[in-house]
């Protein structure tokens, strides 16, 4: 992301929280909670109205903490439990990061699947799929627009989102030598039984100067879920899945097989159509025959080992 404002140099001996707070860098802890409370005031009141009329799903959403400290160590404190993404809003922020749990986005995928509000149970904490992460683009972008319209920053420009990723697999800080004091607003997602948590990282800087204005709630019926619908079914075709093929080899004895040096050829098990099994992430999908096209070895399509629904949810886990 790049930064419109940069953050005061640390002098040689002096403390880095007097310095934040000597350049507006750093709150106090009664405003730092009284701008987080405005904040989730604008989520309670408006988030869920967007998601039931872009979905016809409801949610509940509630005000868990703020905690004040540096921005990077904010961030880890979440966990692995968390799907990031980095953003930037044009003339209010150009920094920030949104975190949503991954169990939410696994309980909404099972519900947007056809899976009745009843028979989702609260999800095994573990990291998001490709496909998964493909739906929590979504649900940040519904996070990112509520932001928007709550802090009226002067433009009226959209916020920017980067690819959202498993909180593993985020990249270390690439500067750590300008520490920048943030505060972490943490909210509570309620879909159906199951409970999960979003949460803002915003930078003090621009925290304390945020005026924030909550919409008035439009409650509409749900009109847009065809488009939500075929927004998630378009990013679940695009999402790219690794397939493997298996043949069966002829049966060899552990001496013949100890024995196997460069050069050595092992026939397939099958004389005439090779047999071959397709599987993608341990699941075997197709029972195909081996063969060549051109210059490139193929393997033809000849039954489904998987239901279309198998395979689909076996992919998107």
């Amino acid at each position: 992301m790049t930064t419109s404002e940069t953050t005061p140099t640390l002098a040689p001996g002096m403390d880095l929280a007097l310095l934040a707070k000597l350049t507006g860098g750093l709150g106090d802890k009664r405003t730092v909670e009284k701008i987080s409370s405005e904040f989730a005031q604008l989520y309670m009141e408006f988030l869920p109205d967007v998601f039931h009329s872009e979905t016809g799903i409801r949610i509940g959403v509630s005000y868990v903490s703020c905690t004040s400290g540096l921005m990077n160590d904010l961030v880890a404190d979440l966990g692995d439990g968390f799907a990031l993404t980095d953003g930037s809003l044009r003339n209010w922020c150009p920094n920030f990061v949104l975190a949503c749990g991954n169990s939410f986005v696994i309980a909404l995928m099972e519900l947007m699947l056809g899976a009745a509000p009843e028979t989702i149970t609260q999800p095994i904490d573990r990291p998001l799929s490709e496909i998964e992460l493909d739906l929590a683009v979504m649900v940040f972008e519904r996070i990112a627009n509520v932001l928007r319209s709550g802090v009226n920053a002067p433009g009226g420009f959209e916020a920017s989102l980067e690819r959202p990723h498993n909180a593993e697999d985020r990249p270390k800080p690439e500067d750590v030598t300008r520490p920048e004091f943030g505060v972490a607003i943490r909210m509570a997602f309620e879909l159906g039984s199951t409970t999960s948590e979003f949460a803002l990282v915003i930078p003090q800087r621009a925290f304390l100067k945020t005026k924030v204005t909550t919409p008035k709630a439009k409650n509409q019926a749900p009109k847009a879920k065809p488009e939500w619908t075929d927004r998630m079914n378009d990013q679940v075709r695009r999402s790219n899945v690794t397939l493997e093929a298996r043949i069966r080899l002829q049966k060899l004895t552990l001496g013949t097989i100890s024995r196997l040096a460069a050069g050595d050829v092992i026939a397939f098990q099958d004389k005439r159509d090779v047999r071959v099994q397709v599987s993608a992430n341990g699941k075997d999908m197709y029972s195909c025959e081996f063969g060549r096209s051109g210059e490139r070895y193929t393997v033809r399509v000849k039954d489904n080992i998987s239901t279309d629904d198998e395979i689909l949810r076996h992919l998107i886990g």
